[in-house]
């Protein structure tokens, strides 16, 4: 099982998640996660990164953005996770290998469109709201374990995040099955700053949830 740490502000954070076996970062860029402090201006992010251990994924988390910053983010991350309604005009021209594309479980998903969506993974998350309350994703809220199960067994490969903490993310894999979970806000001690014994512990339960 792998697993996604997101919502790294910090070197500190960043090099703690790496020692306790994380196989990818995730780094947000969308203005709207400064609210809950997990944002990271994107320099300051690439800094971080030169200093990370080989083989461990970094990911880019982006909402709207224009095609010129996710090339430019392109050029120091090795995954771009769409979090908007971004064209797919411009995701088309991105390397299929580099997308991460969100899609929220409800009554709104459509498993079609993520299945022939131009991406090389979907990260399911639970409805960020409507309107002027939308939030594109760090609610903190369980996603459809049933809906993403679908999702898995239609052959798409799911990267599983919503509301997941050390003491339920082992329940989660053995009832999905994703390729990956993912979590930022559950392994939280204050927002923007992880707690290192519960990236330990989440890490250690979703590896070991499966035989």
């Amino acid at each position: 099982m792998r697993v996604k740490i997101c919502g790294i502000t910090n070197l500190e954070d960043a090099l703690a998640a790496c020692d306790a076996g994380a196989d990818a970062l995730g780094f947000v860029f969308a203005p709207e996660a400064k609210a809950r402090n997990r944002y990271i201006e994107p320099g300051k992010a690439r800094k971080i990164i030169e200093q990370l251990p080989p083989f461990v994924v970094t990911v880019a988390v982006c909402v709207n953005e224009p095609l010129e910053k996710l090339l430019e983010y392109a050029g120091f991350c090795d995954r771009l996770q769409l979090c908007g309604e971004e064209r797919e005009a411009d995701v088309v021209q991105l390397p299929l290998e580099c997308v991460i594309k969100v899609f929220h479980t409800g009554r709104h998903f459509d498993l079609d469109a993520a299945l022939e969506y131009p991406a090389s993974a979907c990260l399911l998350d639970a409805p960020g709201g409507r309107g002027a309350r939308r939030q594109h994703g760090g609610s903190g809220t369980a996603c459809d374990w049933t809906a993403a199960r679908r999702a898995v067994d239609a052959g798409l490969r799911v990267i599983l995040a919503g509301g997941l903490t050390p003491e339920n993310v082992a329940e989660a894999v053995r009832a999905v099955r994703p390729y990956a979970v993912d979590t930022s806000g559950g392994v939280e001690c204050a927002p923007g700053k992880k707690d290192h014994d519960r990236i330990r512990r989440f890490i250690t339960n979703a590896k070991n949830a499966l035989p």
